[in-house]
């Protein structure tokens, strides 16, 4: 079964370059690469901060199951080992997922990732939902604003965290795209930029047909990070 190639305005997935230097020449084990790769997508795709994966989620994954469902084998027990090895490897960092709930929640290892685990285990819940489904055939799925910034901008800190979910509740998905869109081709991956592009439009309008002040939330101003 061959693959089509790409479609038009594919989506990219970022991914830390040791997994394509150091981390490739050490894995030898399948499972373990293919768990790899698909959980830094679920992260990447996952809802709310910090971003965290549960169990539940890994097991329920379809595209995992049938990555790992060659030679007769388990698809549940591959996901389990895969993911164990990762962990074991430093890749991800794991925790029980809470009391009287069965399983662990994932993290990347980074440092976000640490300070992400510390705070839960601290007693600081995190804001998390399930993965969003796969998008339908032919459909394109919209970015959020964390993945855009992760994808355009560099790695996302707490701090940055929080001025995005205020610029997310603040300006509407189209402004912020447009924003993260020219930002990018004026070659000024900053957020300080793609901030001060939104509130010009939002206090002199926009050449798209829209009004002036096109927000979701009106007043919210901290996004700057002045």
């Amino acid at each position: 079964m061959g693959f089509d190639g790409f479609p038009p305005k594919v989506r990219f997935t970022s991914v830390p370059d040791p997994v394509f230097g150091a981390l490739l020449e050490q894995i030898g084990d399948l499972a373990e690469l293919k768990c790899t790769l698909r959980l830094i997508w679920l992260l990447q795709h996952a809802k709310g901060y910090p971003r965290t994966v549960g169990s539940r989620e890994l097991l329920a994954d379809g595209v995992l199951a049938k990555a790992l469902s060659a030679a007769g084998k388990n698809p549940a027990t591959e996901v389990r080992r895969g993911v164990m090895l990762a962990v074991q490897r430093g890749t991800f960092l794991s925790r029980p997922e809470g009391q009287g709930v069965e399983g662990n929640l994932y993290v990347l290892n980074t440092e976000a990732g640490r300070k992400a685990l510390a705070g839960i285990s601290q007693g600081k819940a995190p804001e998390w939902d399930s993965a969003p489904p796969e998008p339908a055939p032919g459909t394109v799925e919209r970015p959020n604003i964390f993945a855009l910034y992760e994808d355009n901008v560099g790695m996302l800190s707490p701090m940055m965290a929080e001025q995005l979910k205020e610029a997310e509740e603040a300006y509407s998905q189209s402004w912020i795209e447009d924003a993260f869109r020219e930002a990018v081709s004026a070659n000024a991956r900053t957020w300080r930029y793609i901030a001060a592009i939104l509130e010009r439009w939002e206090r002199e309008g926009r050449n798209d047909g829209r009004p002036r002040g096109y927000l979701k939330k009106a007043g919210n101003q901290r996004y700057l990070g002045r």
